[in-house]
C-alpha cells in the first residue's frame, strides 16, 4: 500500500509518498517522472510527517543529511546508482563519469545518467548534485531551475548554466 502527503516548499508544492518501509518518491509538481497514481493521501502519517520536517529544515539550512526511511524500488543497477547519490556530501557535485566509475562501470555514463533521471526520491537521494564533465548544469526532471536552486542552496554557484 502507498500513501502520499504534500510539502509547500519554497521552490513549489512537493508530493511525498511512502509504503510501509519508507518513503518512496518526492517529486516537485512538474516533475516528468511522477506517476498518476500515488495511493491513498494520508499526510497525518508519522513517516510522512518527518520526510516533510527534514525537507523543511533542509529549505531553511539546518539539515545537511536526512535520517528519514527510504524504500527503493528499481532494478539493481538503479539501486546501486541511487546509493552512490546518497553518498555524494551535501555541497558537493559528482560528474556522470565520476559516478559511472564510483558504482564500477566506468563506460556505463549513459546507463547512469539514465538511473539518474529515474530516481523518484528526488531531494533525499541528491540526483541534483550530479552534473556534466565539465561542470554544465544538466538535465532534471523537476525543471532545471530547481536544481539549480537546490545547489545554491547547497552553496554551489560556480556552474556554467
Amino acid at each position: 500500500m502507498r500513501y502520499f502527503g504534500q510539502y509547500n516548499s519554497p521552490l513549489g508544492l512537493v508530493t511525498i509518498q511512502c509504503d510501509e518501509i519508507g518513503i518512496t518518491g518526492v517529486w516537485f509538481e512538474t516533475h516528468t517522472t511522477r506517476p498518476n497514481d500515488l495511493g491513498t493521501e494520508h499526510p497525518d502519517l508519522p513517516l510522512l510527517q518527518q520526510a516533510a520536517l527534514q525537507l523543511g529544515e533542509y529549505f531553511v539550512g539546518q539539515r545537511r543529511e536526512f535520517t528519514v526511511a527510504l524504500s527503493l524500488h528499481g532494478t539493481e543497477f538503479q539501486r546501486q546508482v541511487w546509493q552512490a547519490l546518497i553518498a555524494i556530501p551535501f555541497g558537493e557535485t559528482r560528474s556522470y563519469q565520476e559516478l559511472a566509475e564510483q558504482v564500477g562501470n566506468p563506460k556505463a555514463v549513459r546507463a547512469v545518467g539514465t538511473a539518474n533521471g529515474r530516481n523518484p526520491i528526488s531531494v533525499f537521494i541528491p540526483c541534483h548534485r550530479v552534473v556534466g564533465k565539465n561542470g554544465h548544469l544538466s538535465g532534471y526532471a523537476g525543471g532545471i531551475e530547481r536544481k539549480q536552486a537546490l545547489l545554491e542552496l547547497e552553496g554551489i554557484t560556480h556552474l556554467v548554466k
